[in-house]
């Protein structure tokens, strides 16, 4: 596994698995995505209570499930290049967090449109609400220190302890309906049970299926960007770069041809 792990972690090794991987992804994300919207938008039932405003939930649970999904993701990255200095893993916990905070910008910003209706306004000091909004303020604080220092290593070093000691939010976040008396409704989705009726549940695990794809598509995305941008000087980038650059002469020589 340690083999595996380092050589994964290789920066040339991931962007040439990354790249053959990348495309299968990208297309499983946008599938599941597109059927997901279709069924939970047109060919789910509404609710008997909430009535069309539970579409909401499409979109609202699968980022909720995410922005905490990929805090933990970050965390461990960061944890791994904090303990093994491995570069792709603090490149990855870099890439995460905003894409991270995205989602737990739309979890709040759906939670509210959902609240408005249900209880009658737009925020309420909840305690799942209070703790999201804390996970937001992770992010951007993780974020603000990746910016706050010059040296990389040591940009990654400072923002791992964070992310380390965040990660005690997340079963905060994820139980805080049971161990608190809050407004947010209890749990219908768990290990082994579920109060979500089959025509709900199905749209419902596909959006979350695609939102899940859709992070591993943009963390592919933003780690091959920023491996190309921080290894720039090596010989293997230099190599693509000029083999990228001849395929392009080569075509369009090819084209000036095809046209006389």
């Amino acid at each position: 596994m340690w083999v595996w792990l380092h050589k994964f972690g290789s920066p040339k090794y991931f962007y040439n698995v990354s790249g053959k991987i990348l495309p299968w992804v990208g297309g499983a994300t946008v599938l599941l995505i597109l059927v997901g919207l279709y069924l939970g938008l047109f060919a789910s039932p509404a609710d008997y209570q909430q009535r069309d405003s539970v579409r909401i939930m499409y979109i609202h649970v699968p980022s909720a499930w995410n922005s905490m999904f990929i805090y933990l993701v970050m965390a461990a990255a960061a944890a791994i290049g904090l303990i093994w200095n491995i570069k792709i893993a603090d490149i990855a916990a870099a890439v995460s967090a905003p894409i991270g905070a995205s989602f737990t910008f739309i979890t709040l910003v759906t939670g509210s449109l959902w609240g408005k209706p249900m209880w009658g306004t737009w925020w309420e000091w909840d305690a799942r609400l209070t703790s999201e909004l804390i996970l937001l303020f992770l992010y951007l604080g993780y974020i603000a220190l990746q910016s706050a220092f010059e040296d990389r290593r040591t940009a990654a070093r400072a923002s791992a302890v964070l992310a380390i000691v965040g990660a005690v939010n997340v079963p905060i976040i994820y139980y805080s309906v049971q161990w608190w008396n809050t407004l947010h409704q209890p749990q219908s989705l768990g290990v082994g049970m579920s109060t979500i009726h089959a025509s709900m549940l199905l749209p419902l695990l596909l959006m979350a299926l695609g939102f899940k794809l859709l992070y591993v598509t943009l963390l592919l995305m933003r780690t091959r960007t920023e491996v190309l941008e921080r290894e720039r000087n090596s010989a293997w980038v230099q190599e693509l770069a000029q083999a990228l650059s001849g395929k392009s002469s080569s075509d369009q020589v090819r084209s000036s041809n095809e046209q006389r």
